[in-house]
């Protein structure tokens, strides 16, 4: 029996192309178990790898075989259990497939599921699959670009790495059939000459014959001469710098590290924001991320501070959005920055403050936003601040806003909030 696996395409790098056919042929598999594994990780771990269990019956290659041709009759036996139309009883759960369910038994046999390890890049690009930052309206920054090399044709002479190949053996061709054509031309009028003379009798002492080879072996020597390949053959592919305008994006993280945020809240804040952070890095070159927590004042801190300082205190939601106004007004211009924000909170704030961070999110914020997400962490009943938000979020579709209640929810609201949006 002969078996056909299809493998084509494969190429020298045969492991990284089969790779990649089964990730696209196992992508919902793989991301549930992506899903899966952010929901239960820890701050720490939540960017690695993971190894991924795929059912045996699922790893199956298609085979092509013989068949017996041409045309046969076939009896095939009966049985005495059942007749047309009898219903098969289910077969009892558990066991098989290598689950581990069940007693030990006697017999039977199984075969354990096929383990595929994720690299932490493969695990990062399922993870981050259809999430783009939503409502990127490009800002082009008059007179500022950036610079990206173009292939421009071909130059005579240029870097050994970026010698082009075919067109130097064309180029030499070409040379050599340029050159030698008048030496061939003649080459074959010499010898058409004495296979002429020859033939009518001419001894081959005749001076005539000696002449005739002596110059049909100058020409073949001149043709030989002609080198196979000249400096003057070689050809480099150029490359040449050509300005694009640049757009460009700042994020805000901003953290609420008050008493009423407890350790779980934190956590889950973190993770967030994690999350959000290995985004923007993952798929955005040229983005500024500027962090700020806050209790009852605001701070501008690093990426280490922001995510392991364990400094806390009342809540003064508001002091946030002033110092976050303050660092956009002195840095980043609207009218030439694509300006996004992210907020956590659990939702407690001092009362009176609610409707100050209402007004200044309305009336200075919002009008420099493409994009304002808030997420609040908190199991119980919503409080002022989330009814603030909401009389935001009715007035600018630009600005959502989502609830967490627990790790479980963490991957779910932050693909809401970032989804891709159709153009």
């Amino acid at each position: 029996m002969s078996h056909f696996i299809d493998r084509r395409l494969n190429g020298k790098n045969k492991s990284a192309v089969n790779r990649q056919r089964f990730l696209q042929r196992y992508k919902s598999q793989l991301k549930r178990a992506v899903t899966d594994a952010v929901n239960r990780r820890s701050i720490t771990d939540v960017a690695n790898g993971e190894k991924v269990g795929i059912p045996s019956k699922d790893i199956g290659e298609p085979v092509f075989q013989h068949g017996p041709g041409g045309s046969r009759e076939m009896v095939h036996p009966g049985n005495q259990d059942f007749l047309t139309g009898d219903r098969i009883q289910r077969p009892p759960q558990g066991g098989g497939s290598g689950s581990g369910q069940g007693r030990a038994g006697r017999g039977g046999k199984g075969e354990d599921d096929f383990v595929f390890e994720l690299s932490r890049d493969e695990f990062l690009d399922l993870l981050f699959e259809d999430l783009a930052l939503p409502n990127l309206v490009r800002n082009q920054l008059l007179g500022t670009s950036e610079f990206k090399y173009a292939r421009a044709g071909y130059t005579t002479d240029g870097a050994p790495t970026n010698i082009d190949v075919v067109r130097s053996l064309k180029g030499a061709i070409a040379r050599r059939t340029a050159l030698g054509a008048p030496h061939r031309g003649r080459l074959r009028e010499a010898e058409a000459e004495l296979e002429a003379l020859l033939a009518t009798g001419v001894d081959d002492e005749d001076p005539r014959v000696i002449g005739l080879r002596e110059e049909i072996d100058r020409l073949k020597t001149r043709l030989a001469a002609l080198p196979f390949i000249d400096t003057y053959d070689l050809r480099f592919q150029s490359f040449v710098k050509r300005p694009e305008p640049t757009s460009k994006a700042v994020m805000l993280c901003i953290m609420d590290v008050s008493g009423s945020m407890d350790q779980v809240r934190k956590s889950l804040a973190k993770r967030f924001f994690i999350l959000l952070y290995l985004f923007l890095q993952r798929n955005y070159d040229h983005i500024d991320l500027v962090f700020i927590r806050h209790h009852t004042i605001a701070q501008e801190v690093d990426e280490q501070e922001f995510f392991y300082s364990r400094e806390t205190g009342g809540t003064v939601v508001s002091s946030a959005l002033n110092l976050a106004h303050e660092i956009l007004t002195k840095r980043y211009d609207s009218q030439d920055w694509n300006i996004y924000a992210a907020q956590a909170s659990d939702g407690d704030n001092w009362d009176s403050d609610s409707a100050i961070c209402r007004d200044i999110l309305t009336a200075r914020l919002m009008p420099l936003m493409r994009y304002y997400a808030y997420v609040e962490i908190t199991p119980r009943q919503h409080q002022s601040l989330w009814h603030a938000y909401q009389d935001v979020m009715a007035a600018h579709a630009n600005f959502a806003m989502q609830e967490i209640g627990g790790g479980e929810d963490i991957y779910p609201v932050f693909r809401e909030l970032f989804k891709r949006q159709e153009a």
